[in-house]
């Protein structure tokens, strides 16, 4: 482990299995299903070159189970990495407080999640949210579609998940109202580019 961090860091990485046809259907519905799911696959090698480069212990949880999977062995797309599946409920909110609750139960004391949409994440940019946390109650990674890619916090704040239209242009702003109300400490990291659509893509090849 980098030296550099708090030994109790945790990152909480929730991811889909790239299954043509159940990935990326907003990116799929302008450039094709098998298009999107290479698109997918490359975001999650992405993330997972990020995250092993961060060289923070990290759990990927899946939005189900992969077929046939043994749990007991790492998926190919995550080497070396622990994967759960996320926890039976309607609300993304609910499944993300429900992870945040397992890694402090585990004993982390600072914990993140990310998603697989940002192509931009990059190792520093965790180890500046782990450094974040060391003066901050919470740490947010801005995306410019109104969410964000981060989230990170000392212990859960389950308000935080309460009451968001997910996927919309309001999550963050609420998220941060929610923080204020609640008089955190926040951080913010730099806006980053989130790929889920054509218009997206175009952007992210653009640069």
């Amino acid at each position: 482990m980098n030296p550099a961090l708090p030994a109790a860091s945790h990152v909480l990485v929730f991811a889909r299995e790239p299954v043509l046809g159940r990935v990326k259907t907003r990116l799929a519905a302008g450039i094709g299903a098998e298009a999107a799911l290479a698109v997918y696959r490359e975001l999650l090698a992405l993330t997972a070159a990020a995250v092993a480069a961060a060289q923070v212990p990290a759990t990927v949880w899946l939005a189900e189970a992969p077929a046939g999977a043994d749990p007991h062995k790492p998926r190919p797309e995550w080497p070396g990495l622990p994967w759960r599946v996320q926890p039976a409920a309607d609300s993304l909110g609910t499944r993300m407080a429900q992870a945040f609750a397992e890694a402090f139960g585990a004993g982390a004391g600072r914990v993140v999640i990310i998603g697989t949409d940002c192509p931009d994440l990059s190792a520093e940019l965790l180890r500046q949210a782990f450094d974040q946390l060391l003066r901050h109650d919470l740490v947010v990674g801005p995306a410019d579609d109104g969410g964000y890619y981060l989230l990170g916090m000392n212990q859960l704040h389950a308000e935080l998940f309460d009451n968001k239209n997910w996927s919309t242009a309001t999550v963050l702003p609420d998220t941060l109202a929610d923080a204020a109300r609640l008089g955190l400490r926040v951080a913010q990291l730099p806006t980053l580019h989130d790929v889920d659509s054509a218009q997206d893509l175009a952007t992210w090849r653009g640069r």
